[in-house]
């Protein structure tokens, strides 16, 4: 059975293979179109973040956050993807426009496939929620976030549980790197 998100309710994702994903994308930097998909990060940590849409108002917080705090996330073994329902040609007129050169792709979910086998898929709006997703080397999902449209995500939690589950001990709460396990 795969993960994804039916009339019937909400499977979860968390502890299983991740959803096959194949994307079309805009380079960091806006001058080339890409593909990306889940065996292109196979051996890598994943954090898959999608926002709802380009050219508003929290996303470009987000999107240039992570993209600052990319070195810190590469130390670490991982591999960033920001994923929106918008296309690639939006997403690369973004990147030439308002929101600058990014350290890591923009993903277009044109068809919505992915935010609904993810499950953060607003139907009724074709947007996706804020929904993150901690990917590890072999494709499994070991976290996921999801929350309302109106509030950003906060980048030193995500290294922070990044690292939790790297480090494969019992991880108590507020748990930063350097302290003990249980």
């Amino acid at each position: 059975m795969n993960n994804i998100n039916t009339t019937k309710g909400y499977e979860r994702i968390v502890g299983r293979k991740a959803p096959h994903f194949e994307m079309k994308a805009v380079s960091g930097d806006g001058e080339k179109f890409i593909t990306v998909n889940l065996e292109d990060y196979k051996g890598k940590w994943l954090v898959m973040f999608f926002y709802p849409l380009d050219f508003t108002f929290v996303c470009p917080t987000e999107i240039t956050g992570y993209s600052k705090r990319y070195e810190e996330f590469k130390k670490m073994g991982a591999e960033l993807l920001a994923v929106s329902t918008d296309s690639e040609h939006s997403h690369k007129a973004w990147i030439k426009g308002d929101l600058g050169r990014l350290n890591f792709p923009l993903a277009s979910d044109f068809t919505k496939t992915v935010a609904r086998n993810y499950g953060v898929l607003v139907e009724e709006d074709g947007v996706a929620l804020r929904g993150l997703f901690i990917i590890d080397p072999e494709g499994v999902v070991k976290y996921s976030v999801v929350h309302d449209l109106n509030v950003g995500r906060s980048i030193d939690e995500t290294l922070r549980v990044l690292a939790a589950l790297k480090n494969g001990g019992l991880c108590p709460i507020d748990w930063q790197p350097g302290d003990p396990t249980l």
